[in-house]
């Protein structure tokens, strides 16, 4: 089977991923819409005035954090200049809320220590994840919490399991320790040796419905979505033309086969992810 689990760093994130990303912030806001308000409400539950959304994308969990919260200072964090320029257009007129392009694993803070990081699935991507949470902990405020959510293993997520199928065999990935990616923290005794500097680790499974498509035409919706986004985009990129036809029209059948009520839905499953920083 073709892997899921290559390698997504900052290099690809600050080129096409970011670019695609970007462009398509509001089909991917939509693939997230039954998570986001879990995770919002786990973070309602958590104290804190001095926010940053890690891994920010176009902002939207920024965005209503900070609507949330007008008394707190939220600014959001990625590495994707585009995603960026996409979140602060959307954000305009939101005094407490900023956006800066940096790396979250070796950014510092300008002012007051964080006291509460937030991300939507925007952590996984680290190169040396220990580092990097270690970094985070180290310049947060005494006792800072962590609220983000990440997928759980590939075999439970369809909409990834189910494409991947449709793929060619790929060649072996180089072994790793760390390998970022959108399952990096699928299993929660890796995670949680990743998340040096953090105590008290929590997990929570929450499935949901990825959406994919919707629309007047949600079949065709869905197809363009997955050419920009996932593990479809790479492949409809760089498979030879035989190859990519195949691939295509398999994508057709699952597409169609996933499309009920005026929307193409896939099972999805995650985490969602709490932790205090051990800095005291």
């Amino acid at each position: 089977m073709h892997s899921l689990h290559g390698m997504t760093g900052a290099q690809e994130w600050q080129g096409r991923v970011g670019q695609n990303w970007a462009a398509e912030w509001e089909r991917t806001d939509r693939s997230f819409a039954a998570l986001t308000p879990h995770l919002l409400a786990a973070i309602a539950r958590e104290p804190g005035s001095r926010v940053i959304d890690v891994g920010c994308g176009a902002g939207e969990l920024s965005i209503a954090v900070a609507t949330a919260r007008p008394e707190a200072r939220v600014t959001g964090v990625d590495i994707s200049g585009e995603l960026v320029e996409a979140a602060r257009g959307r954000a305009a007129g939101l005094a407490n809320l900023s956006f800066t392009v940096a790396d979250a694993s070796s950014w510092e803070a300008d002012g007051a220590q964080p006291d509460l990081y937030v991300s939507r699935h925007g952590v996984m991507f680290f190169t040396d994840p220990p580092a990097a949470f270690a970094h985070l902990s180290a310049k947060a405020a005494p006792g800072a919490r962590m609220v983000f959510s990440c997928f759980r293993p590939a075999t439970e997520n369809p909409w990834a399991m189910d494409i991947a199928r449709l793929l060619p065999p790929s060649k072996p990935v180089p072994a790793v320790d760390f390998p970022p990616g959108p399952f990096a923290f699928a299993d929660p005794d890796h995670a949680r040796r990743c998340l040096k500097g953090w105590r008290d680790i929590e997990f929570q499974p929450l499935d949901f419905a990825y959406v994919a498509g919707s629309g007047t035409n949600p079949v065709a919706d869905a197809l363009s979505f997955f050419s920009r986004i996932g593990p479809a985009a790479a492949a409809i990129r760089t498979l030879p033309d035989q190859a990519r036809a195949a691939f295509e029209r398999g994508l057709l059948e699952l597409v169609q086969s996933r499309s009920v009520g005026g929307r193409v839905c896939f099972p999805a499953a995650a985490w969602m992810v709490t932790a205090t920083a051990d800095n005291t």
